[in-house]
């Protein structure tokens, strides 16, 4: 295998219906993409990643018709929620048909379904005529790749090729919405925030993620520590008596005045959606022996800065050392 594996839609979608596993682009992060229907492809998927499988997967289609083809009992909100979101980055917990393996939902009786919006994605999806199941293509709890640099970097030597579709314009996983109870409830923040599912639905609730090792997750991304850079990553206000390295970084927001100079600013402007788009490149770049800390500013917790909440603190350390 020549490193990294670059190849092209066509080739992506006959490696895919051979039953191996291929990084793709998405609009949110590189998915790691095998057929959702073949519990071996799954099982790659799972190896490639060294990711557990008490964590479901999400299967990605490209067509709001195909949702009917995984999951069953859809209730009307999830057509009402497709009307406005699909293709974008916002997923779906539904009921799931026999068709869709126990591996791909950890056992749990509902399957997480999302229609991407990037044009290759689509593209692979069509072409290989399957539903891909696609988690973040990085190892398990690492920064997610927001460019197939990053996939490559982490595993070109896993898997059987990359499609380079260029930099993720939303550069965060998609929002998680159940809809398997009472009332529909974001699992996981996205950029599909809890008041735009409120004014298409009505109602929603937030549920807190809390994980239990080892038990099924109820939806991607629920562990306590996950997205986490090789170097210590620190999120927030800093104490007053912290003492750093010389060999601190810091990633700024807006104007916020830090104890040390920036290296990046997420969004000069505390622009949110330039931020999430910002937030695992510098990331990535900023993951270097050379450094011993990253410190990344306070961002306020509402709308989309709900998602950067959401993944800095699982990110974090704790206490600074």
């Amino acid at each position: 295998m020549k490193f990294p594996p670059w190849t092209s839609v066509e080739e992506a979608a006959r490696l895919l219906k051979q039953g191996e596993v291929v990084a793709i682009p998405t609009e949110t992060v590189y998915g790691l993409a095998g057929n959702a229907l073949e519990s071996k492809a799954l099982a790659k998927i799972f190896a490639a990643k060294e990711r557990p499988t008490f964590d479901p997967l999400i299967v990605h289609i490209s067509d709001i018709s195909q949702m009917a083809d995984i999951a069953k009992d859809i209730p009307e909100e999830a057509y009402q929620l497709a009307k406005a979101f699909w293709p974008g980055p916002l997923t779906m917990i539904l009921p799931k048909k026999d068709c869709i393996p126990d591996l791909c939902t950890s056992g749990l009786p509902s399957v997480a379904v999302r229609f991407p919006s990037h044009p290759v994605a689509q593209a692979i999806i069509n072409a290989s005529g399957l539903p891909l199941a696609a988690p973040s293509a990085n190892l398990f709890k690492h920064v997610s790749p927001t460019t197939a640099e990053h996939v490559a970097a982490q595993l070109s030597d896993r898997i059987a090729g990359i499609v380079d579709g260029g930099p993720c314009q939303v550069g965060v996983e998609s929002s998680i919405v159940s809809l398997t109870g009472d009332v529909p409830t974001v699992l996981r923040p996205g950029a599909i925030t809890p008041e735009m599912v409120k004014k298409v639905l009505g109602r929603v609730a937030i549920k807190e993620s809390t994980s239990k090792p080892g038990e099924a997750m109820q939806a991607p991304g629920q562990c306590d520590t996950h997205y986490r850079p090789q170097v210590p990553l620190y999120f927030g206000e800093v104490p007053a008596n912290a003492v750093l390295s010389e060999n601190t970084v810091r990633i700024a927001f807006g104007n916020y005045q830090g104890v040390i100079p920036a290296a990046v600013n997420l969004s000069a402007t505390g622009d949110m959606t330039e931020a999430t788009a910002k937030l695992y490149a510098y990331m990535h770049d900023l993951d270097d022996p050379k450094y011993d800390l990253i410190l990344v500013d306070p961002i306020p917790n509402q709308g989309v800065g709900m998602a950067l909440n959401a993944r800095l603190k699982r990110a974090s350390i704790k206490t600074l050392p």
